[in-house]
């Protein structure tokens, strides 16, 4: 297992049976570029290999979780080839971090926006700040969620609600994202490394063989329903790119006024 001395957007630690990753660019609020998502994807792969490790804790440096996917890289992803290549990733991270034979623990502060909301989502117990911003708000920009965004959304809240919470991009805090289920847990600002120091101690006192093999049980069950929605993730996401809405969405997020979409 890499250290963390071995990442430039990572910081990993090892503490018994428990792996902690921490998203690390926090100038940018851990926004998700191509550098952070390759080191991501490598680290899951290593933590799923480790036999070891039984708890995943995925965490963000600074002043949030992760605001989401870099957008000036998103922008300068001119090829389809390049953009698919960038899409497998952030579609493998989504299934590595689902099928983790561990109990893997999301714990939320500040933002936790589009991509970053999909990757906490991923995660079996989420632990947020009650002043956390959580949005699923791709739909801002004229896209659609990836990273498994719908797929996760539909388990923690059914289709109907979730398509209603996509469609309008509503940022939402910590107390109202429990009472949808979306997240397991609220804390107090400040609170959050205190929560996860507990959740963390009442998994490694429980029987944590049995709570995994549960989970396997459950991720293969639906593995393939979460491989298919990414694929076609994917594929919806190109064609957003090329829609009018899209690039009004840009301009106006670059330009920080409210965008004038037309349907098209």
């Amino acid at each position: 297992m890499k250290t963390n001395l071995d990442y430039e957007t990572l910081h990993v630690t090892l503490e018994g049976m428990v792996a902690t990753i921490e998203l690390n660019r926090p100038k940018s609020l851990n926004a998700m570029n191509i550098s952070l998502l390759r080191e991501l994807l490598i680290c899951l792969k290593e933590v799923k290999k480790d036999d070891s490790i039984k708890v995943l804790i995925l965490k963000g440096k600074g002043g949030a979780f992760s605001s989401g996917g870099d957008i000036k890289e998103m922008l300068a992803m001119a090829s389809e080839q390049q953009f698919h290549s960038v899409m497998d990733i952030i579609s493998d991270i989504a299934v590595t971090l689902y099928t983790m034979p561990k109990v893997t623990v999301a714990g939320i502060h500040g933002a936790s926006a589009g991509l970053g909301f999909s990757v906490a989502l991923a995660c079996d117990y989420i632990i947020s700040e009650e002043d956390s911003k959580l949005a699923m708000n791709f739909i801002g920009i004229g896209l659609i969620p990836d990273g498994g965004g719908h797929f996760f959304m539909e388990q923690r809240l059914g289709a109907a609600k979730a398509k209603q919470l996509i469609w309008s991009g509503k940022v939402i805090g910590g107390q109202e994202a429990l009472m949808k289920g979306l997240v397991d847990e609220v804390v107090a600002s400040g609170k959050l490394d205190q929560a996860i120091e507990k959740y963390k101690m009442i998994c490694l006192n429980s029987p944590l063989q049995a709570m995994i093999k549960t989970k396997q049980i459950l991720t293969e069950n639906h593995q393939s329903t979460l491989e298919k929605m990414l694929e076609m993730e994917k594929e919806g996401q190109w064609i957003m790119r090329t829609t009018k809405d899209h690039k009004e969405g840009v301009q106006a997020f670059i330009q920080k006024r409210k965008p004038n979409f037309i349907g098209e």
